[in-house]
């Protein structure tokens, strides 16, 4: 995919931002001195008085951004995934969750495409966090275009949202008149004989290995779920009545994230096989993006291979 365009979906975040304070005079942004690194300077650049930097303490920030939602403003909460989720958890509970307020949360620097930072910053427990606050919208793009909409759909919502965007440049294989909705997954490709649904920057690996099956002869059901919590619900029970069998694709714990989910509509609804691709509850490692994703079986030959292996096992 080297000829296709490649975004970080932390600078869409930032260029949604951006294009949102043009027109929406209550809309303010937050950070925890990472402006650069979530690309929210961007939105500083040309909004400055709306921009409020509250340095290192990000539990103070959140609620700061509670009182600005209280106040009728639409504060955009920013920062990385393992501070907005992990170190803010109990002020986004019961600040924001609790009083049901009218904040998001923009976290970047998700999961192990975080790269070098190693264990300590690559949050991949934070969908399980955010999905059980009550209340809590959940969602996670899979690229350039769809963190765009996302941005704009979750500042028309009210309540509170949780956004996981991303640090590495991923492909963008939307068009601009994708229409964006949140709690609606989005079929990117018919089949019969095995659903594949992912989230976030594994989507374009699902993509490629949707293709590397089809050539085997496989008939692949494909699935873009960007919105975690509340998750499509008709979509999956869809993809398991026409299957039988289900392969889930996040770059996330396998425990508590899109899998689990998927899996807890299943148990109630429709039970089929189901096989998790991500983090299988280990923590990360220093080391290139790239490198890391195809060391925990991120990619798209390891997609391949446990679909394949699910196909197998339930002849």
């Amino acid at each position: 995919m080297a000829d296709i365009k490649k975004v970080a979906t932390r600078d869409s975040y930032g260029n949604a931002l951006k294009e949102l304070g043009a027109s929406a005079s209550d809309l303010v942004v937050l950070d925890a001195d990472l402006a650069g690194a979530t690309k929210t300077g961007i939105f500083q650049k040309a909004f400055p008085d709306r921009h409020f930097d509250c340095g290192i303490a990000e539990c103070n920030m959140t609620d700061v951004g509670a009182g600005l939602a209280a106040m009728g403003l639409v504060p955009f909460v920013s920062t990385f995934a393992m501070f907005a989720a992990g170190r803010a958890y109990e002020q986004v509970r019961n600040t924001i969750g609790y009083p049901h307020l009218n904040v998001k949360i923009g976290a970047t620097h998700g999961g192990i495409s975080v790269g070098e930072d190693g264990a300590s910053h690559q949050c991949c427990e934070d969908f399980a966090l955010m999905r059980t606050i009550p209340g809590m919208t959940v969602m996670c793009p899979s690229d350039d275009v769809e963190a765009r909409k996302m941005v704009k759909a979750a500042y028309e919502m009210k309540g509170p949202v949780y956004m996981r965007f991303g640090r590495a440049a991923t492909p963008v294989f939307h068009s601009e008149d994708y229409k964006f909705e949140i709690g609606k997954g989005e079929v990117l490709n018919e089949g019969t004989d095995v659903a594949i649904i992912a989230t976030g920057i594994m989507v374009p690996e699902a993509i490629e290995a949707c293709k590397a099956l089809q050539d085997k002869g496989v008939s692949v059901y494909l699935i873009n779920m960007p919105t975690i919590k509340p998750i499509d619900e008709k979509l999956i029970l869809d993809a398991a009545e026409k299957c039988g069998k289900i392969v889930t694709v996040e770059e996330h714990n396998i425990i508590g994230g899109l899998g689990e989910a998927v899996c807890s509509v299943l148990a109630e609804n429709h039970p089929v096989p189901v096989k998790r691709v991500g983090v299988n509850d280990e923590f990360g490692h220093s080391g290139p993006a790239g490198e890391l994703l195809k060391a925990f079986g991120l990619c798209a030959d390891n997609i391949v291979e446990q679909a394949l292996a699910l196909i197998e096992k339930t002849k």
